[in-house]
């Protein structure tokens, strides 16, 4: 005999994440921030005067539900487009299409779903057609827009960002799938509020996936014969590994070292441990992470603490040395160190200040005192004249000038008071005043030189 499936037609044969897809605006969940009473996309959908934009937002949000919902309230001809798929063939019968039915009268919405995988120039084939009117271009993006499309496109639309469903809002759609007719209604379904709420933040945002979790535990669900009793054993199940938004080549990379780098800097190492293992569970390369951590010992460290660089970099060999997952607790030991040190951004300030004057200022010769002078002719043109061997000097510091003649006396490192920078401020101080007193007891003797050596005035 047939085994009798828990949905009766083809339609419920769907998965969850599908029949229950909003068809009105009422239905949608979330992002009230666009689509509540009186606010801007709804006021657009609702008088059918949608122009030219682009949902940006996570996976799951319901960008394309949105624009379905548009196709059905316009009276404009809709057509759906793939970035996937498409390619400038696709483009350019669509656009003639489109001109074809601007001259008839006819408005064309264009929905070209994950617009940020078409390159530059599949970008530009819409851009004509969006200046003269011939379409009206709507596009959905995981990436962030000002680095996905181009500048000439993205001026031309209205960006929307939709953002992660609430765990709230999470919590009433997953309620909705259990009492519509289009979900499990008709099915006596048994599931505490709790367990809700755990597949509302197992989710992180994205509808697809806590009703595809839903639809998951219910299917597996214990039967007795009446109901289906969802436990907490088939909830740990199906929620074995929560799945982190990530890209490493695309913006969350970015927000996530840029997290790390930032909470670090702030001497907070407990979200400096979360955001280091929010990136390795997400799959980022251990060695990224080991680069910049060291980077910023001696960026946001530095002589507060040469220790840092020093951990760091041991952190940075273990990581190749072993890698995951066993590198983690050394990643965790370096960036609990740098979190936990005295900052000073004193060195990174002093490299970029050298550098803009390397840039900027006139590239003066080095100085003869300081130039190396292995021949004969370099000691006739006098390379190296005058040049003191510290070591050999009372003061362990030759009278010179090392700076070029237009950069004399000026300061790059410039310590702080932190950590054992303070030491080093104070060190820094003698030696730059026992310099200034040695060039000014030179100066002074080579000037008596001189006067010793102009000849007297006739009597």
């Amino acid at each position: 005999m047939r085994q009798q499936s828990l949905f009766g037609d083809r339609e419920r044969a769907a998965p969850l994440a599908s029949r229950l897809r909003p068809e009105t605006i009422e239905e949608f969940a979330g992002q009230q921030h666009l689509l509540g009473e009186g606010m801007v996309l709804r006021q657009l959908i609702e008088r059918d005067q949608v122009c030219s934009m682009v949902f940006w937002g996570p996976p799951g949000v319901g960008k394309t539900t949105l624009a379905r919902i548009i196709a059905h309230r316009t009276n404009a001809e809709f057509i759906d487009f793939s970035a996937v798929t498409s390619g400038i063939k696709e483009i350019r019968e669509v656009m003639t299409r489109a001109e074809q039915g601007r001259l008839l009268g006819q408005r064309t919405i264009l929905f070209v779903d994950e617009i940020h995988r078409f390159n530059k120039a599949q970008q530009d084939a819409f851009l004509p057609f969006v200046e003269k009117g011939s379409i009206i271009l709507i596009g959905a993006t995981t990436e962030n827009p000002s680095f996905e499309i181009n500048a000439a496109l993205l001026s031309r639309c209205k960006v929307f960002v939709l953002n992660a469903l609430t765990p709230d809002a999470m919590v009433s759609l997953l309620k909705r799938a259990l009492g519509s007719e289009r979900g499990f209604g008709g099915i006596p379904v048994e599931i505490e509020d709790d367990m809700l709420e755990r597949i509302a933040v197992f989710s992180n945002g994205d509808a697809r996936v806590a009703l595809g979790t839903l639809e998951m535990a219910v299917l597996n669900g214990e039967r007795d014969g009446v109901k289906t009793v969802v436990t907490p054993r088939v909830i740990e199940q199906c929620m074995s590994r929560k799945s982190l938004l990530y890209d490493k080549n695309g913006e969350e990379h970015y927000n996530l070292i840029s997290a790390l780098h930032k909470s670090m800097r702030n001497s907070d190492v407990d979200a400096s441990v979360y955001w280091l293992a929010r990136m390795l569970e997400s799959g980022e390369d251990p060695m990224y992470i080991a680069r910049r951590v060291t980077r910023f010992a001696s960026e946001d460290v530095g002589m507060a603490d040469s220790r840092a660089l020093e951990v760091s970099v041991a952190a940075f060999q273990a990581c190749h040395l072993i890698g995951m997952p066993e590198c983690a607790v050394h990643l965790t030991h370096a960036v609990t160190y740098c979190a936990l040190a005295p900052k000073s951004n004193a060195l990174d300030a002093a490299y970029f200040a050298a550098r803009r004057d390397a840039l900027e200022s006139l590239a003066e010769p080095v100085p003869l005192v300081i130039r190396n002078a292995p021949t004969k002719l370099m000691q006739d043109l006098h390379y190296g004249e005058g040049y003191e061997y510290a070591h050999d000097t009372e003061e362990k510091m030759g009278a010179m000038q090392c700076l070029p003649d237009s950069l004399a006396g000026r300061r790059y490192y410039l310590p702080t008071d932190q950590g054992s920078e303070a030491r080093v401020r104070e060190w820094i101080a003698k030696l730059n005043a026992k310099r200034e007193r040695l060039l000014s007891e030179a100066k002074a003797s080579g000037a008596a030189s001189k006067d010793r050596l102009k000849p007297e005035p006739p009597e």
